[in-house]
């Protein structure tokens, strides 16, 4: 029965945006750093061609660095601007489309998450709204009101870049803590000007590149949008404490031009609010809350979650991870599911689990990020 459920779930095409997608499974960005200087070469391509030629209905390539010095942290992250970079994303978009995939790019910035010396431009400092980290301390200046038009620009270009490329949308990273999430989390966000204030203040920057982005690339083009409650620091931080907060939070962006909002959540079985409802998550909330179609996410396909708070490893089977996203497709909660460590560790996760073969599924485990198949 469950195979069943999961062909008529998971593997039934749905529209997206303008694109129909074979699958509802998405493959969830995840940063390689296997892009010799920042750009993606053959084996890139064959990488992401695997997935599209297994059942993946969506591709979300790894975080990809737009055209600012202190974008990323390391000089094999790819870069998503230059010529050669782009011929080298060219070549990836053209071996997914070959293998009947859909994909788009995330476009990045990790902002005051940034170590000085790290990434392709060791000199160049980190940016933030305020000038500091993910705790609150000092390591730069607040950025000015220029060198925010300048960010908004170099998003802005990325999108276009990926439409003359090919591509078939693009997701913005707002999520974890990094550059756009930084405006929008209090800690890191002290500005007095228009870029400050109380929570709907705080998404101006991402209102302005999300609308930059929309101008740029016309109305027909992809825009996805991931966002998360939880930072690469803080695993408990909240932006918003109910689904009200949430509606205010994400208004902003549907007016600007989102299409599509992918929720970071690190398991996607935990309500989000659970005093308003003890089923929906993060990304169930958000179709409610903006009528938008979203991408939920966080350990599908592992048998380990990641580790709670207090230490413990939380325990579930993936046969239980299956049944629990299929009832949620069938009550309509959200429309994709991403999936990450798993598809990194087998290219083919996906079409065994079409195929009601996933005990064939090669498991994940640390030495799977150690190469890139």
């Amino acid at each position: 029965m469950i195979n069943q459920q999961v062909q008529d779930e998971l593997f039934k095409p749905i529209k997206l945006g303008h694109k129909l997608l074979p699958s509802r499974i998405a493959m969830a960005p995840m940063t390689r750093a296997f892009s010799p200087d920042g750009v993606p070469d053959a084996n890139v391509a064959a990488y992401y061609r695997r997935r599209a030629e297994n059942g993946v209905g969506l591709i979300i390539t790894e975080g990809t660095a737009i055209n600012h010095p202190s974008a990323v942290s390391h000089k094999d992250i790819p870069e998503f601007h230059g010529e050669r970079s782009l011929a080298g994303w060219k070549r990836v978009v053209d071996e997914v489309h070959q293998a009947g995939g859909v994909i788009i790019p995330q476009i990045w910035h990790v902002g005051g998450a940034r170590k000085i010396g790290e990434g392709p431009n060791e000199s160049a400092l980190p940016v933030s709204p305020s000038g500091l980290d993910a705790y609150g301390n000092k390591i730069t200046e607040p950025l000015t009101n220029k060198e925010i038009q300048q960010l908004i620009q170099a998003y802005a270009e990325a999108a276009k870049d990926a439409k003359e490329v090919g591509f078939d949308g693009i997701e913005i990273h707002g999520a974890h803590g990094y550059l756009i999430d930084q405006f929008f989390w209090e800690r890191t966000n002290k500005r007095t000007d228009r870029y400050g204030g109380d929570l709907v203040e705080r998404t101006t920057f991402a209102q302005e590149v999300v609308k930059a982005c929309r101008d740029t690339v016309g109305p027909e083009f992809m825009i996805v949008f991931r966002f998360s409650q939880w930072k690469g620091t803080d695993f408990g931080a909240k932006l918003v404490r109910n689904s009200e907060e949430l509606k205010q939070l994400l208004e902003p962006l549907v007016e600007a031009g989102v299409d599509v909002f992918h929720a970071s959540t690190r398991r996607f079985w935990e309500p989000e609010f659970p005093k308003e409802s003890d089923t929906l998550n993060l990304a169930a909330w958000t179709k409610k809350v903006t009528g938008k179609p979203t991408i939920t996410v966080g350990s599908l396909g592992l048998n380990h979650a990641f580790r709670e708070e207090n230490g413990a490893e939380n325990e579930i089977t993936v046969t239980e991870n299956i049944e629990k996203i299929v009832q949620k497709f069938k009550n309509g909660e959200f429309d994709l599911v991403a999936v990450g460590r798993a598809l990194l560790a087998d290219p083919a996760w996906a079409s065994k689990l079409r195929d009601g073969k996933l005990e064939e599924a090669t498991p994940f485990t640390q030495d799977s990020q150690k190469t890139l198949y």
